[in-house]
Order: C-alpha cells, then sequence, then structure tokens
C-alpha cells in the first residue's frame, strides 16, 4: 500500500484507523486513545492519490464507492481525520502543497461579476425542493444560534434573526440593503419588526424567484424587495446594510472592493452587520475537494485577511463577536434532516449526490467541531459613535424583539 502506508504513520497520532487495501491485506495505524475506523479500500490507485492529494481524493473515492466504511461510519473517519488534521499539515510533501495552493488563490477565489453568478448557481440553484428538505422552515442556509441544547433548529434561527436585527438598531423609516439575501427570511423578518424598506440582492435565480414570492405572501413586497442582480451593481445608499453567509464567496483578492463598496453603499450614519465563516488560524486556501464539488470560489478568511481590507476601506469595527460552536451544532441538525430524507434525495439525484453531501455536512460539521472554523460577527460604520457606545442595546432589543415576535403574523416558509 505505499506510499499511502508511509503518509498514514506519520498521520494518525489519536484513535486506530484500520485500512483494509484492494488485495484484502489488513493494515493499522494507532496512536493515542480515540476514535476507531475500520476502512476499505477497493481501488489501488488510490494509494497514490490519497498521498499527494488526500482531501480531494478522499472525497471523490467516498463519493464513487471506493471508499467504505464497516463496522465504523463516514462521521468517525471524518472525526478521526479532524483530530489528526495537524500532522497531515507538517509532513513536508503536505507543507509544500499547501504552499503552492496558497500562490494560487488568486485564480481559485476569482469573483468578478459575472463569474461570482456562475459559481453561485453551481451551489445554490440545486432547487429549493431539495434544500427545503434539510433546513428551517425560512430556508436559512447559515449558522443558527442555540441559547441552550434542547432548542430547536428552528428556535436557534429564529435567535439568530433575533440577535442581527439588535446589532442593526433598527428605526423605523430606514433603508436596508440585504446584500445576498437567501431566501428571503432575514428581510422578511427585519420589515415585520419595524416599518423598515428592505432591498435584497442575490446571484441565485431558485432564490430571487422564491424570495419576492414570499414576500407577496406576507403582504410585505410594498416594502421588501429581492432583486437579481450583484451587489457591485447596487447605486443607491442606505441607512444598513447586512450580509449573512455571503462574504465567503467574495474571495481574499476582491475584499478591498467588497468594502469599498460598503463604504459608497453606507449612508454617513449607516451601520453594516457582517456574518460570516472565518478561522482562527493564519491565512491559507480553500479544501480543494469542497472548492471542486461544494462552493468553487469560495473561501473562509483568516481575521487578519479581513481587518486589513477593512483598515484600508476607512471603516469603523464597532462591534465584533464569535460564534464558536454554533455552527457545529446547526450543521449537525442539517446532517439528520437531510439523512431522515435521504431516499427521496436519491430519488431527486443519485446516490453519489447523496454521499457528496453527506461528506460536506460531516466534514463541514468537523471544521467547526474540532476544527479552526467559527463564525464571525463584525459591525461597520464609518463614524465611531454611528452604533450605542455601550452594548447593552443589542440586549435590550433582543428581549423586545422577542416579546414583539409572538405578537406577528407567522411568515411563510416551505409551504
Amino acid at each position: 500500500m505505499f506510499p499511502l502506508s508511509n503518509m498514514l504513520e506519520a498521520f494518525v497520532r489519536v484513535g486506530t484507523l484500520k485500512v483494509i487495501d484492494a488485495e484484502g491485506k489488513t493494515h493499522v495505524f494507532a496512536g493515542a486513545p480515540g476514535p476507531q475506523v475500520t476502512m476499505r479500500l477497493t481501488d489501488p490507485t488510490l494509494y497514490r492519490k490519497l498521498f499527494f492529494n488526500p482531501e480531494l481524493a478522499a472525497g471523490e473515492a467516498y463519493m464513487d464507492g471506493r471508499m467504505r466504511f464497516e463496522d465504523s461510519t463516514l462521521r468517525d473517519f471524518l472525526t478521526l481525520f479532524s483530530l489528526n488534521r495537524l500532522s497531515l499539515g507538517n509532513q513536508p510533501l503536505q507543507k509544500l502543497l499547501r504552499r503552492v495552493s496558497r500562490g494560487l488563490k488568486r485564480f481559485q477565489q476569482a469573483n468578478p461579476v459575472g463569474k461570482a453568478q456562475q459559481n453561485v448557481a453551481h451551489h445554490y440553484d440545486l432547487g429549493n425542493d431539495f434544500y427545503k428538505l434539510f433546513l428551517d422552515e425560512g430556508m436559512q442556509y447559515s449558522c443558527a444560534y442555540f441559547l441552550d441544547d434542547t432548542e430547536t433548529l428552528e428556535e436557534a434561527q429564529q435567535n439568530k434573526l433575533r440577535l442581527i436585527a439588535a446589532k442593526l438598531n433598527l428605526k423605523p423609516g430606514l433603508k436596508v440593503l440585504d446584500i445576498g439575501s437567501g431566501w428571503g427570511e432575514l428581510a422578511l423578518y427585519l420589515a415585520s419588526l419595524e416599518e423598515v424598506d428592505v432591498t435584497g440582492v442575490t446571484l441565485s435565480k431558485e432564490q430571487h424567484e422564491l424570495s419576492n414570492e414570499r414576500a407577496r405572501k406576507a403582504g410585505l413586497a410594498n416594502r421588501v424587495r429581492f432583486e437579481l442582480r450583484d451587489y457591485r451593481e447596487v447605486r443607491e445608499q442606505f441607512d444598513r446594510v447586512v450580509s449573512v453567509g455571503m462574504f465567503e464567496h467574495v474571495g481574499v483578492h476582491h475584499y478591498p472592493e467588497f468594502f469599498a463598496k460598503v463604504n459608497d453603499l453606507l449612508s454617513e450614519n449607516g451601520v453594516m452587520l457582517l456574518h460570516s465563516i472565518g478561522h482562527m488560524s493564519p491565512p491559507g486556501t480553500a479544501s480543494p475537494w469542497l472548492r471542486k464539488y461544494i462552493f468553487p470560489g469560495a473561501y473562509s478568511p483568516a481575521l487578519s485577511e479581513v481587518f486589513t481590507a477593512v483598515e484600508q476601506a476607512s471603516l469603523w469595527v464597532t462591534d465584533l463577536e464569535f460564534l464558536r460552536v454554533h455552527y457545529a451544532k446547526t450543521l449537525a441538525h442539517w446532517c439528520r434532516r437531510f439523512e431522515a430524507n435521504r431516499a427521496r434525495i436519491a430519488q431527486m439525484y443519485d446516490e453519489r449526490f447523496c454521499r457528496m453531501w453527506e461528506f460536506y455536512l460531516i466534514s463541514a460539521e468537523m471544521m467547526f467541531r474540532t476544527g479552526s472554523q467559527l463564525v464571525f460577527h463584525m459591525q461597520l460604520a464609518k463614524k465611531r459613535d454611528a452604533a450605542p457606545i455601550v452594548r447593552d442595546y443589542m440586549t435590550d432589543l433582543q428581549r423586545r424583539y422577542r416579546e414583539m415576535e409572538a405578537r406577528l403574523p407567522q411568515r411563510v416558509g416551505q409551504d
């Protein structure tokens, strides 16, 4: 099983990985107590593919059924992989390959106008019926906010909406822009709380059509509209700008352009709330498997990369908060719902698609549970006092909004 066996000897520092090769021979790689995984490889070409590009090759092998697990699961394997990721990164060959990959970041993350829409369509235009099978009723495809572990996904997503609304410090009459507005739940929630005018922009045709339909059914179409266009093409100014789960698709070399545009979009006393995935480690690159199959052009930044671009745009960071394990919990909910509807999804697409999404959802959960990923909320403004200078208002507004929610009409979800 050379050269893969050499790599696995150095890789497994926690747990035990038993590999049954294509000839039926068993190899055991063990470290400190941890997950127990039995992997069967049916294709001898994987020995070299996994050695030279383990992340890409492992994902593809699982999708194609050339990598299977016995007396263990994909979740067990990805848990073991995540726990040992640092030892993998410390191998000389992997260090070299990652340096090369970092040198290609500009090309990997190119998202000019036009190309950005193609990248978004690859993932978000799979069909609304598909996303309804595992998201919450409001179809929010971003990190929820769990006040405790007993909450449902719907309750935690409502908490997230409430938290964001409080940080926007809404007032009647304000104009709000939602960059990357998804299926419209945040925009509809903001407009139901206060007499604000909300414009959402998205590059997904599927999201655009459904979100406008939801605004009409909710009776909010006079104050909430969704447009199919790139945020860089918006010319108006707004009192509030919010972006949830879109910044990951910008690309690090577009950050100066993004924050310069935010500066242009904000009114003099305007406030922005940016909700994005990031990581606590130094700048790197996106997983080659994730980039190829799930999110082309995407990248979750190191905070140092974000702050540099914000400084260059002459914006004040008026507040910063980190949601550390909330996305792991969110992804676990999505994965359970996906598995509950797996047979139906296989009919809609095929078995390979299901295995691809299982690999994506579980590996993403591990990145937040034992890896370096996190979610950050960055509040930005042109003026240092555009938002209140004491954070108490966020807590006070969340309490007020919670009381208001009981009196709000039910919004259109998955009907």
